[in-house]
């Protein structure tokens, strides 16, 4: 898989932005003390938003 340093850290800013909606206190490093709902919740929420974001793309004609 090749690595790109922007498509990370555009993910990453998401996934935080989600946790911050979403009231979970996501933080860099280490969240074990998450639960696997919450954690799961940050997640879904992404994979939906991202889907929404796909969906709305191919009907405006768009490219995928």
């Amino acid at each position: 898989m090749a690595y790109n340093k922007q498509a990370t850290e555009a993910l990453n800013k998401f996934k935080y932005e989600i946790a911050n909606e979403l009231n979970v206190n996501l933080k860099q490093g280490y969240n074990g003390d998450l639960t696997s709902a919450q954690a799961g919740s940050v997640g879904g929420e992404m994979v939906k938003r991202m889907i929404q974001q796909q969906e709305q793309s191919m009907s405006s004609g768009g490219s995928y």
